[in-house]
């Protein structure tokens, strides 16, 4: 059952990179609402809230409702911008949707059967994920939380391609729409094998031109009289 997720926003009259940096320094998260051929409304989310709903993964590939006082609006994230050091959100960006417009989403892939795929148990492979997710096209109501993908009955060095996604209705695969030379692997089994790289031995520097060779310490001590 898909999660369903409620973010209550604020309207925000204020622009700028001193506006959106006093927001930030309040526990809040400047966004934009745009789309559906309405002017774009600024936003903003208690950046808290906003933190745990990112936790989830469906949260990029699910309709979410913003909800605006009184108003709901079914949107889909499109863009989260992050700080690069700290666990903090700089900005979200926000597209309304329509119920019969065709919207654009990228969808996770869910591997299963991994640990008794024939590849792994017998031939002792290892499974490796070519994509992690898909961009498709749809309607809202047919966006689907994921696509499962299941890899038990693959061997070594075999593969897994973008066409063999069980789709649902109404749903298609962007790559696939441009013909079948776009038909990319998805996953695959080998087996790894380590290979070992022999350093090369050290060669002695030949001296620059004009310039005498370095003694050796046997060469130092010829013609050296004997210490007591």
């Amino acid at each position: 059952m898909k999660q369903d997720f409620n973010l209550i926003a604020e309207i925000r009259e204020d622009q700028g990179k001193g506006a959106s940096r006093r927001l930030r320094l309040q526990g809040k998260v400047p966004a934009i609402l745009y789309g559906a051929g309405r002017p774009p409304r600024l936003l903003s989310f208690d950046q808290n809230k906003v933190l745990q709903q990112l936790e989830h993964e469906a949260f990029y590939s699910s309709i979410l409702n913003v909800k605006v006082g009184d108003n709901v609006q079914p949107v889909i994230v499109k863009d989260i911008q992050r700080h690069p050091a700290r666990t903090q959100i700089l900005h979200m960006d926000f597209q309304r949707i329509v119920a019969d417009q065709k919207i654009r989403m990228n969808v996770p892939i869910h591997f299963v059967g991994e640990e008794i795929a024939v590849g792994v148990k017998t031939g002792g492979g290892k499974v490796s994920h070519l994509m992690t997710d898909v961009e498709v096209s749809c309607l809202p109501k047919d966006l689907p939380e994921y696509f499962e993908v299941d890899v038990s009955a693959l061997d070594v060095d075999d593969m897994l391609y973008l066409s063999d996604i069980k789709v649902p209705e109404g749903v298609e695969i962007i790559e696939l729409t441009h013909g079948e030379e776009h038909d990319q692997p998805i996953v695959s089994i080998h087996v790894i094998k380590e290979q070992v790289i022999e350093e090369p031995e050290a060669v002695a520097e030949e001296p620059a031109e004009g310039e005498a060779p370095a003694a050796t310490a046997d060469a130092k001590s010829e013609g050296k009289p004997d210490e007591d």
